[in-house]
């Protein structure tokens, strides 16, 4: 197994016994999803509702540096999400990339499964790239 192993999927795509850790990295679960789809869910790394909710009017660059900042942020996103809060952000990558290196994490989101603009890829090259240290 590699290093890291971390891999991206839908949260519809099919279950395999090589996703390893399922991981939902979602805002929002979504209505009428049953738990068996995943086997952990971390909102806090979801995009913010306010990036949601302007994800159409934005550039996939403008989305993916606003993305990336709010992952880096604190006590600021808190204040602007009313019913999901952030705590701990830095943590639960560190927590990731630690469980990365023993068995194999795929990020899961709504998203198609061939999207090339989704939040979790932006999220596996940050739990890949130097700048994360354990």
């Amino acid at each position: 197994m590699p290093r890291e192993s971390i891999r991206t999927k839908c949260v519809w795509s099919p279950l395999e016994p090589e996703d390893g850790l399922r991981v939902l990295v979602t805002r929002f679960r979504g209505r009428g999803m049953p738990k068996s789809r995943y086997d952990l869910w971390l909102p806090a790394l979801g995009p913010s509702e306010r990036l949601l909710g302007c994800f159409a009017g934005l550039s996939w660059r403008e989305f993916s540096r606003e993305y990336l900042r709010e992952v880096w942020a604190s006590e600021e996103i808190d204040r602007k999400n009313h019913t999901i809060k952030n705590h701990g952000q830095k943590s639960l990558l560190r927590t990731l990339r630690y469980l990365s290196r023993r068995q194999r994490v795929t990020l899961l989101c709504h998203c198609d499964e061939d999207a090339e603009h989704c939040h979790r890829h932006l999220l596996r090259k940050l739990l890949l790239s130097s700048k994360l240290t354990l």
